[in-house]
């Protein structure tokens, strides 16, 4: 596991779209897996200046995003699907068909499971962004005595919904269900890059990293994966390097 500890955001996020930039320049038909939230945001703005200057392409990358709510219907804001076309795929040149995000206005929810997983099963996903919860959750994999393999509906923690009850008018509005990649399918790629900022993760990152591994804090497992790079600015990094 290489951890890499940043001064400033401005140098994680160059960092963070270099490793985007690197992999799709040698392999220009990669497989990208996408998160959203406020942490992977300036690394995605750095990918667009570094498409709109012409060093690197999207146009034969296809993405697989991690989750999406569950009852938010296509077009409200809060969407993750408007979310990725808002912070990335609107302004670099990605063809639409070639992102994927679950479908959590399915009819039945089981079946898009089913069918997000028989997608994932064609691919093999060359690097997979993530953050990572304050209750050590990554996607919406929350803490439990066991954990899905795969694409699976989850009931939100209310911590989670407390978190994300920023980005709406009132946590009455925050989605109690979301549909999430399961760990399994997340620790079959073949890289996997960390993301964590701010003081207030500094100790859930470094139980993670450093501590059991166990389903209560689902980032614990990305230590039995060969291949993880871990970007964190100067207060997440507080309690790994002391």
């Amino acid at each position: 596991m290489n951890i890499m500890t940043f001064n400033t955001n401005e140098e994680l996020d160059q960092i963070g779209a270099g490793i985007f930039a690197s992999l799709i320049q040698t392999k220009p038909n990669a497989v990208l897996g996408l998160a959203t939230g406020s942490t992977p945001i300036g690394i995605y703005q750095e990918l667009i200046r570094l498409n709109q200057k012409g060093y690197v392409s999207f146009k034969n990358v296809r993405t697989y995003n991690l989750d999406e709510y569950v009852g938010l219907p296509e077009g409200h804001k809060e969407t993750y699907r408007a979310f990725m076309d808002n912070q990335l795929f609107n302004h670099v040149d990605i063809d639409k068909a070639n992102t994927h995000v679950p479908n959590g206005m399915a009819e039945d929810l089981e079946t898009a499971c089913k069918e997000y997983d028989e997608a994932l099963a064609k691919e093999s996903i060359d690097l997979q962004i993530l953050g990572i919860g304050h209750n050590g959750h990554i996607a919406f994999n929350e803490p439990d005595s066991h954990l899905h393999a795969g694409t699976h509906v989850v009931t939100l923690k209310e911590e989670t919904r407390q978190a994300n009850a920023r980005f709406f008018n009132s946590i009455d509005e925050v989605p109690t269900h979301a549909i999430t990649m399961g760990i399994g399918s997340i620790l079959k790629a073949k890289m996997i890059m960390l993301v964590v900022r701010g003081k207030e993760k500094a100790e859930i990152v470094h139980r993670a990293l450093t501590g059991p591994v166990t389903t209560e804090v689902p980032a614990s497992l990305l230590q039995t994966h060969p291949n993880v790079v871990v970007l964190l600015d100067k207060e997440a990094s507080t309690y790994i390097h002391g």
